[in-house]
């Protein structure tokens, strides 16, 4: 293997001066106040609005978003630098010789004929020349506990499909789907609060399944649709506020009404 490791670069070498100096003795006090938690929580955040920079196809957003992604793995980076645990520099070396080594296609002699070779070879690297069992939780796996509920789903029905317990057609899953309405709707007349949370629970695992099943990312669906119902709204919200009117003296009629002018306008590419 000849690849090589790149230094840090000078840029990063700044950045990680300007973190060490907000959580010096003279730096921000709100920042020195910062644990591994919080950066946690920040982390999350900043990487949902990279993705929504990537969706919205505008590269100055997208580099900027990076950028406060990039501030949040740096400053997690420095807080475990402050005890001892290890630097940035131990970080890249660490990576960088982690995908060199699941990699050997690329950096050494190995042959692939196809993707699912490479899939296999990466994990057959991580379980047995890095000694980190793959499937130690079962053959579906082990996910991080902050994983978003729909991208789990969707990993997991993908995971048994592959073993081939799944639906032969998309009108299979629709067909659960209807089954599971049919159970929900009698659930809802029943009244009991956990035997409906539980219904509702199987139809929304059904409905990622649909999404696995037609190619379509059930987290990434969602988010669009509810930034679509926040247009919308927003859109009834304004109308009404240069009318001089507020939601709360808006009838239900009319909410609707300025909601299905929201989409008209919408679908003339009229809507900011």
């Amino acid at each position: 293997m000849n690849a090589k490791i790149p230094p840090l670069s000078g840029e990063i070498t700044d950045l990680l001066t300007i973190i060490r100096t907000l959580r010096g003795p003279e730096g921000c006090l709100w920042d020195r106040k910062q644990a591994k938690g919080d950066i946690g929580h920040y982390l999350i955040e900043e990487a949902w609005e990279v993705i929504d920079a990537v969706n919205g196809g505008k590269a100055d957003h997208l580099k900027e978003e990076l950028g406060d992604l990039l501030f949040q793995i740096l400053f997690l980076t420095v807080l475990s630098e402050e005890r001892d645990e290890f630097t940035l520099s131990d970080l890249i070396t660490a990576v960088s010789e982690k995908m060199i080594r699941r990699h050997p296609h690329v950096f050494d002699d190995t042959a692939v004929k196809d993707v699912e070779e490479i899939k296999n070879n990466w994990a057959y690297i991580k379980e047995h020349v890095e000694k980190k069992p793959v499937r130690k939780e079962g053959y579906l796996g082990k996910y991080p506990l902050s994983m978003p509920a729909l991208a789990k789903a969707q990993k997991i029905s993908d995971r048994a499909a592959r073993v081939g317990f799944d639906w032969e057609t998309a009108s299979g899953v629709l067909e659960k789907i209807d089954e599971e309405i049919k159970e929900m709707k009698e659930a809802v007349d029943g009244g009991e609060k956990e035997c409906i949370e539980e219904e509702i629970g199987d139809l929304l695992f059904s409905i990622v399944n649909l999404c696995r099943f037609t190619g379509i990312d059930a987290e990434q669906s969602l988010r669009k649709t509810t930034n679509k119902f926040e247009r919308r709204f927003g859109y009834i919200e304004k109308t009404l506020a240069n009318r001089h009117e507020t939601l709360l003296e808006t009838s239900p009629e009319e909410m609707n009404r300025l909601w299905n002018e929201a989409k008209s306008k919408e679908k003339e590419g009229k809507t900011e």
